[in-house]
Protein backbone atom coordinates (compact mmCIF):
# COMPACT_ATOMS: atom_id res chain seq x y z
CA UNK A 1 0.00 0.00 0.00
CA UNK A 2 1.29 3.44 -0.95
CA UNK A 3 0.84 6.27 1.53
CA UNK A 4 0.86 9.98 0.69
CA UNK A 5 4.59 9.97 1.49
CA UNK A 6 5.58 7.19 -0.92
CA UNK A 7 3.28 8.49 -3.67
CA UNK A 8 5.16 11.80 -3.66
CA UNK A 9 8.53 10.08 -3.96
CA UNK A 10 7.90 7.73 -6.87
CA UNK A 11 8.33 10.16 -9.78
CA UNK A 12 11.67 12.04 -9.97
CA UNK A 13 10.04 15.15 -11.47
CA UNK A 14 7.60 15.34 -8.59
CA UNK A 15 10.44 14.76 -6.12
CA UNK A 16 12.23 17.80 -7.56
CA UNK A 17 9.06 19.88 -7.49
CA UNK A 18 8.59 19.13 -3.81
CA UNK A 19 12.20 19.62 -2.72
CA UNK A 20 12.15 22.09 0.16
CA UNK A 21 15.80 23.13 0.35
CA UNK A 22 17.91 24.21 -2.61
CA UNK A 23 21.55 25.11 -3.17
CA UNK A 24 22.64 27.91 -5.49
CA UNK A 25 26.13 28.95 -6.53
CA UNK A 26 25.19 32.38 -5.19
CA UNK A 27 24.96 30.92 -1.68
CA UNK A 28 28.75 30.52 -1.44
CA UNK A 29 31.78 32.57 -0.44
CA UNK A 30 35.19 31.10 -1.28
CA UNK A 31 38.20 31.67 1.03
CA UNK A 32 41.55 32.73 -0.45
CA UNK A 33 44.95 32.86 1.28
CA UNK A 34 47.44 35.42 0.03
CA UNK A 35 51.22 35.60 0.43
CA UNK A 36 53.75 38.19 -0.71
CA UNK A 37 55.77 37.25 -3.76
CA UNK A 38 55.11 36.21 -7.33
CA UNK A 39 54.22 32.94 -8.99
CA UNK A 40 53.37 31.29 -5.66
CA UNK A 41 50.72 28.57 -5.62
CA UNK A 42 51.54 26.21 -2.78
CA UNK A 43 49.10 23.43 -1.91
CA UNK A 44 48.52 22.83 1.80
CA UNK A 45 49.22 19.22 2.76
CA UNK A 46 46.42 19.06 5.33
CA UNK A 47 43.88 20.68 2.95
CA UNK A 48 44.11 19.09 -0.52
CA UNK A 49 42.96 21.52 -3.19
CA UNK A 50 43.57 24.61 -1.03
CA UNK A 51 46.55 26.85 -1.80
CA UNK A 52 48.60 29.73 -0.49
CA UNK A 53 48.88 32.08 -3.46
CA UNK A 54 50.63 35.28 -4.43
CA UNK A 55 48.54 38.17 -5.74
CA UNK A 56 49.21 37.36 -9.41
CA UNK A 57 47.94 33.81 -8.85
CA UNK A 58 44.95 35.11 -6.89
CA UNK A 59 43.95 37.18 -9.94
CA UNK A 60 44.03 34.02 -12.09
CA UNK A 61 42.01 32.19 -9.46
CA UNK A 62 39.36 34.93 -9.49
CA UNK A 63 38.92 34.41 -13.22
CA UNK A 64 38.37 30.68 -12.62
CA UNK A 65 35.87 31.40 -9.86
CA UNK A 66 33.88 33.76 -12.05
CA UNK A 67 33.74 31.15 -14.82
CA UNK A 68 31.96 28.93 -12.28
CA UNK A 69 29.58 31.71 -11.24
CA UNK A 70 31.37 32.37 -7.93
CA UNK A 71 31.68 36.10 -7.41
CA UNK A 72 32.16 36.27 -3.64
CA UNK A 73 35.50 35.70 -1.88
CA UNK A 74 36.88 36.21 1.62
CA UNK A 75 40.56 37.12 1.97
CA UNK A 76 43.13 36.02 4.53
CA UNK A 77 46.63 37.51 4.50
CA UNK A 78 49.95 35.86 5.33
CA UNK A 79 52.46 38.71 5.75
CA UNK A 80 56.21 38.47 5.36
CA UNK A 81 56.83 40.14 8.73
CA UNK A 82 54.77 39.60 11.88
CA UNK A 83 55.02 41.64 15.08
CA UNK A 84 53.34 41.92 18.47
CA UNK A 85 50.43 44.09 17.26
CA UNK A 86 49.93 42.84 13.70
CA UNK A 87 51.07 46.05 12.00
CA UNK A 88 50.76 44.66 8.46
CA UNK A 89 47.00 44.35 8.96
CA UNK A 90 46.72 48.09 9.59
CA UNK A 91 49.03 49.19 6.76
CA UNK A 92 47.79 50.73 3.50
CA UNK A 93 50.51 48.74 1.72
CA UNK A 94 50.02 45.51 3.69
CA UNK A 95 49.23 42.19 2.05
CA UNK A 96 45.44 42.48 2.31
CA UNK A 97 45.15 46.14 1.27
CA UNK A 98 47.43 45.49 -1.72
CA UNK A 99 45.44 42.39 -2.65
CA UNK A 100 42.09 44.18 -2.51
CA UNK A 101 43.29 46.92 -4.83
CA UNK A 102 44.72 44.42 -7.31
CA UNK A 103 41.57 42.27 -7.32
CA UNK A 104 39.27 45.25 -7.71
CA UNK A 105 41.34 46.60 -10.60
CA UNK A 106 41.40 43.28 -12.45
CA UNK A 107 37.95 42.01 -11.39
CA UNK A 108 35.77 44.98 -10.40
CA UNK A 109 32.65 42.79 -10.22
CA UNK A 110 34.20 40.47 -7.61
CA UNK A 111 32.56 40.87 -4.18
CA UNK A 112 35.50 41.09 -1.78
CA UNK A 113 35.01 40.27 1.90
CA UNK A 114 37.94 40.65 4.29
CA UNK A 115 38.52 38.67 7.44
CA UNK A 116 39.20 41.25 10.14
CA UNK A 117 41.48 39.79 12.79
CA UNK A 118 45.12 39.78 13.85
CA UNK A 119 46.05 36.11 14.40
CA UNK A 120 47.69 35.82 10.96
CA UNK A 121 49.65 39.04 11.50
CA UNK A 122 50.95 38.76 15.08
CA UNK A 123 54.16 36.99 16.05
CA UNK A 124 52.34 35.33 18.97
CA UNK A 125 49.37 34.09 16.89
CA UNK A 126 46.65 35.55 19.09
CA UNK A 127 43.81 37.73 17.81
CA UNK A 128 44.97 41.12 19.08
CA UNK A 129 47.36 42.99 21.35
CA UNK A 130 48.32 40.96 24.42
CA UNK A 131 47.77 42.07 28.01
CA UNK A 132 51.13 41.14 29.62
CA UNK A 133 49.60 40.62 33.05
CA UNK A 134 46.58 38.49 32.11
CA UNK A 135 48.37 36.84 29.15
CA UNK A 136 45.31 37.16 26.98
CA UNK A 137 44.15 39.64 24.35
CA UNK A 138 43.62 43.18 25.60
CA UNK A 139 40.04 43.78 24.48
CA UNK A 140 39.97 47.60 24.36
CA UNK A 141 43.32 48.19 22.66
CA UNK A 142 42.39 45.55 20.09
CA UNK A 143 39.09 47.34 19.40
CA UNK A 144 41.01 50.49 18.47
CA UNK A 145 43.24 48.48 16.14
CA UNK A 146 40.23 46.75 14.58
CA UNK A 147 38.84 50.18 13.71
CA UNK A 148 42.13 51.04 11.97
CA UNK A 149 42.20 47.71 10.14
CA UNK A 150 38.59 48.08 8.96
CA UNK A 151 39.24 51.55 7.56
CA UNK A 152 42.37 50.33 5.72
CA UNK A 153 40.34 47.52 4.13
CA UNK A 154 37.43 49.79 3.22
CA UNK A 155 39.75 52.42 1.76
CA UNK A 156 41.42 49.73 -0.40
CA UNK A 157 38.01 48.75 -1.82
CA UNK A 158 36.63 45.93 0.35
CA UNK A 159 32.90 45.35 -0.16
CA UNK A 160 32.25 43.84 3.27
CA UNK A 161 34.12 43.54 6.57
CA UNK A 162 34.02 40.28 8.56
CA UNK A 163 35.49 40.61 12.08
CA UNK A 164 36.43 37.21 13.52
CA UNK A 165 38.30 37.94 16.75
CA UNK A 166 35.35 37.64 19.17
CA UNK A 167 36.27 40.81 21.03
CA UNK A 168 33.50 42.27 23.19
CA UNK A 169 32.10 45.41 21.56
CA UNK A 170 33.84 44.82 18.23
CA UNK A 171 30.79 45.58 16.08
CA UNK A 172 30.12 48.90 17.81
CA UNK A 173 33.77 49.91 17.47
CA UNK A 174 34.07 48.91 13.81
CA UNK A 175 30.74 50.46 12.86
CA UNK A 176 31.69 53.75 14.52
CA UNK A 177 35.08 53.71 12.83
CA UNK A 178 33.68 52.98 9.38
CA UNK A 179 30.93 55.56 9.71
CA UNK A 180 33.33 58.26 10.88
CA UNK A 181 35.73 57.41 8.07
CA UNK A 182 33.10 57.85 5.36
CA UNK A 183 32.33 54.15 4.91
CA UNK A 184 28.82 53.95 6.35
CA UNK A 185 27.79 51.95 3.27
CA UNK A 186 30.12 49.02 4.08
CA UNK A 187 28.24 46.10 5.72
CA UNK A 188 29.64 44.04 8.59
CA UNK A 189 29.34 40.26 8.60
CA UNK A 190 30.21 39.33 12.16
CA UNK A 191 31.71 36.05 13.28
CA UNK A 192 29.15 36.51 16.01
CA UNK A 193 29.17 32.98 17.45
CA UNK A 194 32.66 31.54 17.03
CA UNK A 195 33.62 28.55 19.11
CA UNK A 196 37.05 27.62 20.44
CA UNK A 197 37.11 24.52 18.28
CA UNK A 198 39.47 21.68 17.44
CA UNK A 199 38.04 21.76 13.90
CA UNK A 200 40.32 24.71 13.03
CA UNK A 201 43.53 22.65 12.95
CA UNK A 202 44.28 22.63 9.20
CA UNK A 203 43.43 26.36 8.90
CA UNK A 204 46.39 27.14 11.10
CA UNK A 205 48.59 25.36 8.57
CA UNK A 206 47.34 27.38 5.61
CA UNK A 207 47.12 30.72 7.46
CA UNK A 208 50.29 30.14 9.51
CA UNK A 209 48.43 31.38 12.57
CA UNK A 210 48.92 28.86 15.37
CA UNK A 211 49.23 30.53 18.81
CA UNK A 212 52.80 30.44 20.11
CA UNK A 213 51.46 29.73 23.58
CA UNK A 214 48.17 28.80 25.20
CA UNK A 215 44.91 28.77 23.26
CA UNK A 216 42.02 31.09 22.43
CA UNK A 217 39.48 29.93 25.00
CA UNK A 218 39.59 33.24 26.88
CA UNK A 219 37.89 34.99 23.95
CA UNK A 220 36.35 32.31 21.73
CA UNK A 221 33.28 30.41 22.91
CA UNK A 222 33.04 27.21 24.92
CA UNK A 223 31.63 24.53 22.54
CA UNK A 224 29.37 23.30 25.35
CA UNK A 225 27.40 26.56 25.71
CA UNK A 226 24.16 26.86 23.76
CA UNK A 227 22.46 29.79 25.54
CA UNK A 228 25.61 31.89 25.44
CA UNK A 229 25.95 31.14 21.74
CA UNK A 230 22.56 32.65 21.04
CA UNK A 231 23.25 35.67 23.24
CA UNK A 232 26.57 36.36 21.49
CA UNK A 233 24.87 36.68 18.11
CA UNK A 234 21.97 38.72 19.48
CA UNK A 235 24.47 41.09 21.12
CA UNK A 236 26.20 41.65 17.77
CA UNK A 237 22.83 42.23 16.13
CA UNK A 238 22.06 44.89 18.75
CA UNK A 239 25.44 46.54 18.07
CA UNK A 240 24.64 46.88 14.37
CA UNK A 241 25.93 43.78 12.60
CA UNK A 242 24.35 43.32 9.18
CA UNK A 243 24.94 39.55 8.93
CA UNK A 244 25.57 37.01 11.69
CA UNK A 245 27.70 33.87 11.53
CA UNK A 246 28.23 30.54 13.26
CA UNK A 247 31.69 28.95 13.09
CA UNK A 248 32.32 25.98 12.84
CA UNK A 249 29.26 24.59 11.09
CA UNK A 250 28.92 20.83 11.08
CA UNK A 251 28.88 20.13 14.84
CA UNK A 252 26.86 23.27 15.55
CA UNK A 253 23.77 23.01 13.37
CA UNK A 254 21.59 23.18 16.48
CA UNK A 255 23.11 26.62 17.15
CA UNK A 256 22.50 27.66 13.55
CA UNK A 257 18.82 26.79 13.94
CA UNK A 258 18.60 28.49 17.35
CA UNK A 259 20.02 31.75 16.04
CA UNK A 260 17.89 31.60 12.89
CA UNK A 261 14.78 31.32 15.07
CA UNK A 262 15.86 34.20 17.34
CA UNK A 263 17.08 36.73 14.76
CA UNK A 264 15.74 38.06 11.47
CA UNK A 265 19.22 38.95 10.19
CA UNK A 266 20.82 36.93 7.38
CA UNK A 267 22.92 34.09 8.78
CA UNK A 268 26.22 32.72 7.48
CA UNK A 269 28.08 29.59 8.46
CA UNK A 270 31.78 28.85 8.05
CA UNK A 271 32.37 25.29 6.87
CA UNK A 272 35.82 25.16 8.43
CA UNK A 273 39.12 23.52 7.52
CA UNK A 274 38.76 20.45 9.73
CA UNK A 275 35.33 19.69 8.28
CA UNK A 276 36.73 20.06 4.77
CA UNK A 277 39.80 17.93 5.42
CA UNK A 278 37.79 15.12 7.03
CA UNK A 279 35.76 14.69 3.83
CA UNK A 280 38.91 14.84 1.71
CA UNK A 281 40.67 12.21 3.80
CA UNK A 282 37.58 9.99 3.90
CA UNK A 283 37.40 10.20 0.12
CA UNK A 284 41.07 9.30 -0.16
CA UNK A 285 40.46 6.29 2.08
CA UNK A 286 37.58 5.23 -0.15
CA UNK A 287 35.03 5.10 2.65
CA UNK A 288 32.53 7.65 1.28
CA UNK A 289 31.06 8.81 -2.00
CA UNK A 290 32.76 12.20 -1.75
CA UNK A 291 30.53 14.26 -4.03
CA UNK A 292 27.29 12.93 -2.57
CA UNK A 293 28.44 13.42 1.03
CA UNK A 294 29.71 16.92 0.22
CA UNK A 295 26.41 17.98 -1.36
CA UNK A 296 24.38 16.38 1.44
CA UNK A 297 26.47 18.36 3.93
CA UNK A 298 25.81 21.63 2.09
CA UNK A 299 22.08 20.91 1.99
CA UNK A 300 22.26 20.28 5.74
CA UNK A 301 23.71 23.75 6.27
CA UNK A 302 20.93 25.36 4.25
CA UNK A 303 18.22 23.27 5.89
CA UNK A 304 19.45 24.29 9.34
CA UNK A 305 19.02 27.95 8.40
CA UNK A 306 22.20 29.20 6.72
CA UNK A 307 21.71 31.87 4.05
CA UNK A 308 25.43 32.06 3.21
CA UNK A 309 27.99 29.24 3.17
CA UNK A 310 31.70 30.02 3.43
CA UNK A 311 33.39 26.85 2.25
CA UNK A 312 36.57 25.46 0.72
CA UNK A 313 34.25 23.11 -1.19
CA UNK A 314 32.63 26.03 -3.04
CA UNK A 315 34.41 25.46 -6.37
CA UNK A 316 33.55 21.77 -6.40
CA UNK A 317 29.94 22.50 -5.44
CA UNK A 318 29.68 25.10 -8.21
CA UNK A 319 30.99 22.63 -10.77
CA UNK A 320 28.32 20.12 -9.76
CA UNK A 321 25.52 22.70 -9.69
CA UNK A 322 26.52 23.95 -13.14
CA UNK A 323 26.26 20.50 -14.76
Amino acid sequence: MFTRFRRKRLNPVLRDLLQETHLRVDDFIYPLFIKNGEGIKKEVDSMPGVFQMSIDEILKECAVLKSLGLYSIILFGIPEVKDSVGSDAMCDHGIIASSIRAIKEAHPNMFVVTDLCFCEYTDHGHCGVLDPVLETVDNDITLTNLQKQAIVHAKAGADMIAPSGMMDGMITAIREGLDAGGYAHIPIMSYSTKFSSAYYGPFRDVAESSPSFGDRRSYQMNPANRKEAILESLADEAEGADILMVKPALAYLDIVRDIKENSSLPLAIYNVSGEYSMLKMAAKAGVIDYEKVMMETMIGFKRAGADIIISYHAKEVAELLNK
